[in-house]
Parts: structure tokens; sequence; C-alpha cells
């Protein structure tokens, strides 16, 4: 066989190995913590749950993006466990979406940046907490920090402009779980310590590409890290590039494509 030939056998099994890996990906994990673990569920794209004991947290409910978008985006999130707490980042549509909020928040408690509690109606608003970049309030016995999420990158600054959104470190079990929305490497994210799990986004030309987000990773040094909001980008290689820097786990956050 001649060399040609074997590298691209070789090339094909790589894509299909790939493709196969995609499939098989979960979509639930679990971070082991103080009075049970903490259970991960991936969504789609920005939109996850954690939960500890018996407490529920929503991040970003929105529909999934790409593809035929559903008849009534709402069923999805009804059908999950109702959160006692629901963190929103910012204001852009896949990860803001009010019909969404007003069928799933119940008695919950809504975590939110200023520029997300002026777009709600006055039901939305009235369960609301609006935290600013830096500060840290308690919601059900849980600690909750807000950090700046940011474009740094000039050509992309419109995208999200620096004190518009917040990422959030939640404290559950001992356990600190940076959710850092839709944001490049900043001195921000590199001023967090003993963080034990990051979802960092890695999607060109709204975050970052994969070999950014692996060098934020080595710079901030969280123990456990998921790419979320990754839309198209290469998680595999990114999982190379951090090495043995952090422990990468690979959920599924496009369902079906």
């Amino acid at each position: 066989m001649s060399i040609a030939r074997i590298a691209t056998t070789f090339a094909v099994a790589l894509m299909l190995a790939g493709v196969a890996h995609a499939d098989t990906l979960p979509s639930d994990d679990t971070i082991p913590a103080s009075n049970g673990d903490i259970a991960v569920h991936a969504i789609h794209h920005a939109a996850l749950t954690l939960t500890h004991g018996g407490l529920v947290i929503l991040v970003d409910p929105a529909p999934p993006q790409g593809g035929t978008p559903p008849a009534d985006p709402t069923v999805e999130y009804k059908a999950l466990p109702p959160p006692k707490i629901i963190l929103l980042t910012h204001d852009h549509a896949d990860h803001f979406n009010v019909p969404i909020l007003e069928a799933v928040s119940g008695g919950a408690t809504i975590v939110a940046p200023r520029e997300v509690f002026d777009k709600m109606p006055a039901d939305l608003k009235a369960k609301t907490k609006v935290v600013a970049n830096g500060a840290t309030i308690e919601v059900a016995d849980t600690s909750i920090q807000a950090v700046a999420m940011y474009n740094t990158t000039p050509a992309r600054q419109q995208f999200h402009p620096k004190g518009g959104g917040n990422g959030y470190i939640v404290t559950l079990g001992g356990k600190r779980i940076y959710i850092a929305g839709d944001t490049e490497e900043t001195p921000e994210m590199d001023a967090l310590k003993n963080i034990d799990a990051a979802f960092l986004p890695m999607n060109l030309p709204y975050t970052m590409d994969v070999a950014a987000a692996a060098k934020a990773v080595k710079d901030f040094k969280p123990k456990i890290v998921y790419p979320y909001h990754y839309s198209g980008s290469d998680t595999v290689k990114f999982k190379a590039l951090v090495g043995a820097a952090a422990d990468v786990r690979l959920l599924d956050w496009y369902p079906g494509s």
C-alpha cells in the first residue's frame, strides 16, 4: 500500500472515530463534593443545570441553537426538575428567553446583570436579584459571585462589552464552580483562585478559539474544565492542548447535531 493510501486511510479512520466520539458523548457528569456529588447536566449550547442535594440551579435557559427551532421551546425545560436558582449571564437570545423563564421560574430566584433585568417584564423583575461584576450574594444558602465577562480583542468588543454581563462562581458542597459566560480570557478570570470546575466558551468571533481557551486554563488553573458554548469548535483539540493542566470533560452540548 502506498504512503498516500495509508495516509488517506488513517485520516478517514480519524474522522470516523471523531464522529463516533461525538455521537457517544454523555450529557451528564458528577463532581465529588461534601454532602453528596454535584450533578452536571448539559442541556445544550450554554444551558445547563447543577444539582446538589435538593438544590437545582438552571443556567441560561434558551432555545437550542441551529437546526429547526422547536414549536414550543419551553417543553424541554418544563420536563426538568424545578430550579430554586436561575443564573442569567447576559441578554443575548442564546442565553436569555422570556417565555422559557416565565414557564419554569415558579418560585425560583433569578440572578442577572442589569442589562438582562432591564429587558424583563414586570413578573420576572419581581423574582430577580441584580448583581454587578465583582459582587457576591447569597441565595438559598448558596454563595454566588459575579465575575466580569467580556471580549478583550478590539474587533470583538461589540459582542460583549465590559460591564454588561456576568460570569458566576457558585459554591456547592465546598466546591467552587465557575460558569464563565461569553468571554475571552480576562484579568478577572486570571485572578480566580481555587476553582474546582469551570465551564468555558470557545467559538469565534463571539468568545475565543480553542488555543486561547487552553491558554486561559493554564493561566487560572481550574481542576476540571467543561468546554461549552463551542458550536463547531474542536473540543478534542482543546483537550489535547490543555494536556495535564486540567481534567477536561467533554459533554454533548449539541444533541442531534
